[in-house]
């Protein structure tokens, strides 16, 4: 099999986390750098969640630090979610390596340029790193396969009633990334929300018993906590939708649209607009994960936490 050459890209973050675990365990994908970006945490702590991920992991890729804030805003985080690590929960291996000595969107653009092929990205944070890449490189949007974002929200949002976190930490960047021209898949709380692990499959996972399922259950168990809040009956593992469309796209339901951020608004900044019924007259630029087959979803998962205590990666 061919594999897909990708670059993970996100703010971890349990479910950075998680979509890390199930790109990794994926036979599909070849993973050529992960870079960290500043959301649920300070970029500080996102990097260092990065470089214990790939650690437990055994993700043998170049990992960069991104920008230290969003384009042109102030950082904003999620401590109420993700805990005042950005990823607490179980304990987690120190780093085996240290981040290497360019930012991300240099890495990112190293990558691209050294490519045979070309690179598919998976940005499950704000999409600060992917626009100054645009900005800075604008002539590598070629090298770029599709981008498979985990962001927005078509029809409401989550940290605003019409935004979504990732796109509202950084809209500037999000709105850089939508009209960049290259080929868009966004896993939006249209389906990210649907997406749920219910706690019985936190015990299925947990009794794999290899050490990456353990950790996997423990960072469910802290996780849902937030959920339950709400009252979800399981934890929305939105950034795994992202990973899981690019290797599964069978159990997805997919609408075409117009999509563009909006940046300014008082009530709406952040938000992803939608023209679902393509009232403009404007050429779809976004691929829109509209419903899944959560059984299927929940097994892809599953099936990958498995896969660690029968394959040294």
């Amino acid at each position: 099999m061919k594999r897909i050459p990708v670059i993970l890209d996100g703010d971890p973050g349990h479910d950075d986390a998680i979509a890390w675990v199930l790109a990794n365990a994926s036979p599909m994908l070849d993973i050529k750098a992960v870079t960290s970006v500043c959301g649920n945490q300070t970029m500080e702590k996102t990097t260092y969640n990065t470089l214990r991920i790939c650690t437990l992991l055994g993700i043998n890729a170049p990992v960069a630090k991104g920008r230290v804030k969003p384009l042109l805003k102030e950082p904003m985080v999620a401590p109420n979610v993700h805990g005042q690590s950005g990823l607490d929960g179980p304990k987690l291996p120190e780093p085996t390596f240290d981040v290497v000595d360019m930012d991300a969107a240099t890495l990112i653009a190293k990558v691209l340029q050294e490519s045979d092929e070309p690179v598919t990205l998976i940005p499950t944070g704000p999409l600060t790193n992917i626009a100054i890449l645009f900005l800075a490189h604008p002539e590598l949007k070629s090298k770029i396969d599709h981008i498979y974002i985990m962001g927005g929200g078509i029809h409401h949002g989550n940290w605003a009633p019409a935004a979504e976190f990732n796109i509202q930490v950084d809209p500037e960047a999000a709105d850089i990334v939508f009209r960049g021209g290259v080929p868009i898949t966004m896993a939006g709380l249209d389906v990210t929300e649907k997406a749920q692990i219910y706690p019985e499959e936190f015990d299925i996972i947990r009794n794999l018993g290899n050490p990456v399922a353990n950790t996997v259950a423990e960072w469910f168990d802290f996780f849902f906590q937030y959920h339950k809040s709400l009252g979800y009956r399981g934890a929305a593992v939105h950034d795994a939708v992202a990973v899981a469309a690019l290797i599964k796209p069978e159990i997805f339901e997919v609408k075409d649209m117009y999509v563009e951020v909006e940046t300014e608004g008082e009530y709406c900044q952040g938000a992803t607009i939608g023209d679902i019924k393509n009232v403009t007259g404007n050429k779809p630029n976004v691929h829109v994960l509209w419903n899944l087959d959560r059984d299927a979803f929940a097994k892809l998962l599953i099936d990958a936490c498995a896969s660690y205590g029968e394959v040294s990666k």
